[in-house]
């Protein structure tokens, strides 16, 4: 799917990854980018549209959603990482919530305008989906999580001409990432892979360098396979939206 002329949200606009995609998706010749965030800011490009967006907060949904009038790409990249090892279930429930059931709650108010485009839903998640990280374990929890509500979603949607794509992240240099000691891909060079992912009609896309050494060999394995195979299970009609 190409951005040229596309109807675009991103969550979490306002800085790190989130800004460099509103950006990247500007340079891919996106007609509108709807830039979500808990706190209102402005862009030099008219083809930006600020959205108040607290994934938290049902009435901000709801209203981000009625101020859409059409909408091609849904980029779920807002959320929370936290340091923490469990000891504390409030850091695993704050990640449930802003990761999770934040990026559902986005999907669900946004998906009626998606089937009618045939569009495409892209849910940020990370390595952490496929290996945890012990000092971010709320964290790694909850992107396990929107891994398998993507493959889900994939499987529940393609009926409806709707494409699932899940990135799997490794480490980008943003505040998130600030603790950790390692190498950082830029934000800008992974909201080019993202795009170039999804242009290509990538299911998952490994977008910086750490994840990409990963990529041929997931395509290839059995996890996907069985993915492919649980997608089968499902009947032969339309899923209600």
């Amino acid at each position: 799917m190409s951005l040229e002329g596309k109807s675009i949200l991103v969550t979490g606009a306002n800085r790190g990854i989130g800004k460099a995609l509103v950006d990247e998706a500007l340079a891919r010749g996106a007609k509108r980018v709807w830039a979500g965030a808990r706190q209102p800011f402005t862009h030099a490009d008219p083809r930006v549209s600020a959205l108040i967006l607290d994934l938290t907060s049902p009435t901000e949904v709801a209203a981000a959603a009625a101020a859409v009038d059409s909408l091609d790409i849904v980029v779920n990249n807002a959320g929370v990482a936290l340091f923490d090892n469990l000891t504390e279930r409030a850091a695993l429930e704050e990640s449930l919530t802003v990761n999770l059931f934040g990026t559902y709650d986005v999907t669900q108010a946004f998906l009626p305008l998606l089937i009618e485009s045939r569009g495409a839903i892209v849910n940020v998640a990370s390595l952490a989906a496929l290996a945890a990280v012990p000092v971010m374990p709320a964290y790694s929890v909850s992107k396990a999580a929107i891994f398998s509500l993507s493959q889900a979603l994939r499987a529940l949607l393609a009926s409806r001409g709707v494409s699932v794509h899940a990135v799997l992240l490794g480490p980008v240099d943003t505040d998130m990432t600030r603790g950790l000691e390692i190498p950082k891909a830029s934000p800008e060079a992974v909201a080019r892979g993202i795009f170039e992912g999804v242009a290509c009609g990538q299911e998952e896309i490994f977008p910086d360098p750490m994840s990409a050494t990963l990529a041929e060999a997931w395509r290839r394995g059995p996890v996907k396979e069985l993915e492919q195979m649980n997608a089968g299970l499902l009947p032969d009609q339309p899923v209600a939206a």
